[in-house]
């Protein structure tokens, strides 16, 4: 069943060929989104989940559109590579959900400088550079305005022993939509955060291998399993509707009540 809470809105997802990013990518249609400008990777197996995705959306929610766009996201061009496609494809802007994102896992005291160097170029100046390029295309359009949803995590808020080069960019990338939320308000422009918990994707796949760990996430969580990708899916389609329209400046956080489990 589809609706019409995005109805008639380009969208703009880095990130989307699989995971998180994938399921907004189909979650958006779903509710009526007409244009849907889908960044990957570019490797082998992302042009692989890129094509199928594209395949699916527009076999399945007519009259969505999708137009693809490859690249490294730490690159500042490629990110006016994604916008400027996207409004020649659709002419505007309306939606970005800033999702891609990497986390190798490291041990601190002795983690390599490229590996730091690394999952920050990815995960915070990828996403400050796509969401510069989106804000600006969303003021000079008209009419002006748009929504813009940064992937942050629970890992803005609390530590993980192996994930002190990623924790810090999430922490980031929720300050860095606050203060865009300041900057942008006056273009009609929000700018919201989403903060998942545990989802199981390729990015955490090897780490939810141990059993043990695994079980103990689980039983970690209020609703007593791992997220799933869509389920963050809904979410974002909210803050990119006029549901939301009086919301920006925020974090939601996603995660089946894992924060709040303290005791």
């Amino acid at each position: 069943m589809s609706s019409t809470l995005v109805v008639g809105k380009v969208v703009c997802i880095t990130g989307s060929s699989r995971g998180i990013g994938r399921a907004c990518a189909i979650e958006f249609a779903k509710h009526g989104a007409t244009g849907l400008v889908l960044h990957y990777f570019g490797d082998d197996e992302t042009t692989k989940e890129i094509q199928t995705l594209k395949q699916e959306i527009e076999g399945t929610y007519s009259p969505a559109k999708v137009t693809t766009i490859p690249g490294d996201i730490a690159d500042p061009k490629t990110a006016t590579t994604i916008i400027n496609a996207g409004v020649s494809a659709f002419g505007r802007i309306d939606v970005l959900v800033s999702n891609a994102g990497i986390c190798p896992f490291a041990e601190f005291l002795t983690m390599p400088q490229a590996t730091w160097e690394r999952t920050r170029q990815v995960n915070l100046d990828g996403s400050f550079y796509v969401t510069q390029a989106a804000a600006n295309q969303m003021k000079n359009q008209t009419p002006q305005g748009g929504s813009i949803i940064g992937i942050s995590s629970i890992s803005a808020l609390v530590g993980g022993e192996y994930q002190c080069h990623y924790t810090p960019t999430k922490a980031a990338i929720l300050s860095l939509m606050q203060s865009c939320a300041v900057a942008l308000g006056k273009y009609n422009i929000r700018a919201n955060a989403l903060l998942p918990g545990t989802i199981a994707t390729d990015i955490n796949k090897e780490d939810l291998s141990d059993d043990a760990k695994r079980e103990g996430m689980i039983k970690r969580t209020c609703l007593g399993r791992l997220g799933q990708p869509d389920d963050l899916a809904g979410p974002a389609v909210f803050l990119a509707s006029d549901l939301a329209k009086y919301v920006t400046g925020a974090s939601l956080l996603v995660d089946g009540g894992l924060f709040v489990n303290l005791q």
